[in-house]
């Protein structure tokens, strides 16, 4: 006779979170507001993402070509699965040694996109773009160099 009782109340209690949750449903269905759902790719020319979309990492250069990243490879060991390596030279400039960038690589299909790397810049060199169209036949094109060829240091950062 107990196994008839618990049975029914296990019945009870699933019709019950059923409805619950019909509930919360039923109401969304009928009071809704803004339509939210994208078409893609029908409305790609007219398809503005949102100001806090993740979509890949890039260092932003001033109109003179300069960036704020002083290579102290913080986003590099930060970086969970290795996606950012950070290649750098020393040159001495009035006797002290000064650490160059020469290649700062972003490994765009070895990203997870947690952020960390723009979170832990020092210098905030590192910020979050909003492309997401990354489909390609040839996964070594997903490998990009975030610093432009010939840009320098920002003089206002300090090292």
């Amino acid at each position: 006779m107990k196994e008839i009782i618990q049975y029914f109340s296990d019945v009870f209690h699933a019709v019950k979170s059923l409805l619950t949750g019909m509930r919360v449903t039923g109401y969304y269905f009928f009071h809704h507001k803004e339509i939210v759902t994208q078409e893609y790719p029908e409305n790609r020319a007219t398809l503005k993402m949102f100001e806090r979309f993740k979509g890949e990492v890039l260092m932003p250069h001033t109109e003179s070509n300069e960036h704020k990243c002083t290579g102290c490879g913080i986003c590099e060991m930060n970086c969970p699965n290795g996606s950012i390596e950070i290649l750098t030279t020393f040159e001495t400039v009035d006797g002290k040694k000064k650490k160059i960038i020469d290649k700062h690589i972003y490994h765009l299909s070895m990203c997870t996109f947690c952020g960390l790397c723009v979170k832990t810049c020092p210098s905030d060199a590192l910020a979050f773009g909003n492309d997401f169209e990354h489909a390609v036949f040839d996964r070594q094109s997903l490998t990009k160099v975030l610093n432009k060829p010939g840009s320098t240091l920002n003089k206002e950062v300090k090292e």
